[in-house]
């Protein structure tokens, strides 16, 4: 039996194949469908589309803009996604598609249209990485109107996306990382850039640190935030991945760091009074906040780095440093993989597969000295055969 609704707001049935159906009209009196497994499905989506109807994002004539539709559709993500997600995806939609690909009409936009318009957005400048991102965006929104019935197929099924090239990473040498500390001593983040290279510490995971996850009397740091960019700026949110919350063991030159980082904060908070904000943080900014990571890297590694007389990198490839003259000197890469929080060992070695060949000759001369007490083992084979 149908499920009657006011006039306009639509109808929902049970069909003899055993779906629901959900039935409405759009402003130009076309009649529309649409189909799910539970009477509960349909009738979110119903309510969607009406909401939808009501903004004028159903491509129900050919003016209907893919605009209109990426609008509706932001405003559905954003109750349905992470915040730094949703931030993402509007980031896309606004900056490169309304207005570059949006004007077009959602019900006529081609494959051809959206090939165009990444092949420009390459021609502009844009890395292969961000076309690859606009397509996954694009393609999102787009398999959401073909499943509300708004467009009977996805047309970015039907282009190719720019091949990924993998990102050269450029860490620092051993003497290029010993300059940069050099340059730090005395910084107010010194211990920052100290923890972060004998760590591989996340930019996100340092400036997410509160004091509580520092433990002096064991020598060991605790990741168990990391930074969440929200439409109300930054909060402390909790890792991604399970591997990601990790203890850290630290040196005793990284403790004696952190030990004077704090005495000097210490001073600070107590020389601001109220006007500093007690977070707990162990990385603030001059007021106590957390620091936003962007104007961290532009007000203080930028500067540092050019102190330093080292080439401009990312902040990054530190935690790449870390990575390369840890593997470099034969640090087993299982243990590499835990300390950086990756998911799976995998990931390291994908990542930093190029370091592994010297580890091989390291093993080679290692096995060497234990078998024969020697480097190479002619010593011992040739006085046998003496």
């Amino acid at each position: 039996m149908a499920g009657k609704q006011g006039n306009g707001e639509g109808t929902i049935r049970k069909r003899l194949d055993g779906r629901w159906e959900a039935r409405f009209v759009l402003d130009d009196g076309t009649r529309r469908s649409i189909y799910g497994k539970t009477r509960q499905e349909v009738a979110q989506l119903l309510t969607q589309m009406l909401r939808d109807r009501e903004l004028g994002a159903l491509a129900n004539t050919p003016r209907q803009t893919l605009d209109q539709y990426l609008e509706s559709w932001l405003a559905k993500e954003k109750h349905e996604v992470e915040p730094s997600s949703y931030i993402r995806y509007m980031r896309v939609v606004r900056t490169h598609l309304i207005g570059q690909l949006g004007h077009n009409s959602l019900a006529r936009l081609t494959a051809h249209q959206v090939q165009a318009f990444y092949a420009r957005k390459l021609d502009e400048g844009a890395s292969a990485s961000s076309v690859r991102y606009m397509h996954v965006v694009l393609h999102s929104a787009l398999d959401d109107a073909v499943r509300l019935g708004i467009l009977p197929r996805n047309v970015t099924d039907y282009v190719t996306i720019p091949r990924l090239r993998r990102q050269e990473i450029k860490p620092l040498s051993e003497e290029q990382a010993r300059l940069l500390l050099e340059a730090a001593q005395g910084h107010r983040y010194e211990a920052l850039y100290i923890l972060g290279l004998a760590t591989g510490m996340r930019r996100g995971e340092l400036l997410a640190l509160r004091w509580e996850d520092v433990q002096f009397g064991d020598a060991s740091v605790q990741v168990n935030a990391t930074l969440q960019v929200t439409p109300e700026g930054y909060k402390l949110a909790k890792p991604k991945t399970s591997k990601s919350r990790r203890r850290i063991a630290l040196s005793p030159r990284v403790i004696d760091a952190l030990r004077r980082h704090r005495a000097h904060q210490a001073a600070e908070r107590l020389r601001l009074g109220e006007a500093w904000a007690d977070l707990d943080m162990v990385f603030p900014n001059a007021a106590g906040e957390v620091y936003e990571p962007s104007n961290f890297v532009r007000r203080q590694f930028l500067p540092l780095l050019r102190k330093a007389g080292l080439p401009r990198i990312r902040f990054h490839d530190l935690r790449h440093t870390a990575a390369t003259l840890l593997l470099g000197q034969g640090v087993n890469v299982k243990v590499v993989s835990e300390m950086l929080g990756h998911s799976n060992i995998s990931i390291t070695l994908n990542i930093y597969g190029h370091v592994l060949p010297h580890m091989q000759q390291h093993a080679v001369e290692t096995m060497d000295r234990l078998l024969w007490g020697s480097s190479n083992g002619l010593g011992s084979i040739q006085g046998s055969n003496s």
